[in-house]
């Protein structure tokens, strides 16, 4: 069961994980319980797939992290759409959106390894985002 303290995280974070990258131990932290979007677990399962894992693998691995996926609702869609307007300019996608409105819907941190997160106001997100490395 996630802690009301627990980060939801984005793709990166969770492939840090994973992979045993600079920052993994921060998330590790939270782990089991650390919450991510449907969207972002996706994105994170998609890329093991395009790697050449098997889907038992990947299912494999998500099973192990204990990750609470959450589903991605009408409101983190509408709040992800209006995040365009502030993260335009630093390139992020779908999925960082996706991330963000959802960490925003629960008043929690978001994670990222992804540097282009660096470039956003915080206050004006809305969100507390903490950068692994």
């Amino acid at each position: 069961m996630p802690d009301v303290t627990d980060p939801v995280l984005d793709a990166s974070a969770v492939l840090a994980v994973i992979f045993g990258e600079a920052g993994a131990d921060r998330v590790a932290g939270h782990l089991p319980g650390a919450r991510i979007s449907a969207v972002n677990a996706a994105e994170a399962m998609t890329k093991l797939v395009d790697l050449g894992m098997p889907d038992e693998t990947v299912d494999a691995i998500f099973d192990g992290l204990q990750l609470t996926i959450l589903p991605f609702e009408t409101a983190h869609a509408r709040e992800s759409a209006r995040l365009r307007r502030v993260t335009r300019a630093a390139g992020l996608s779908l999925g960082d959106r996706a991330c963000l409105a959802v960490a925003r819907h629960l008043d929690a941190p978001a994670f990222t390894t992804d540097r282009a997160w660096s470039r956003l106001d915080g206050a004006e997100v809305g969100v507390t985002i903490e950068l692994l490395r």
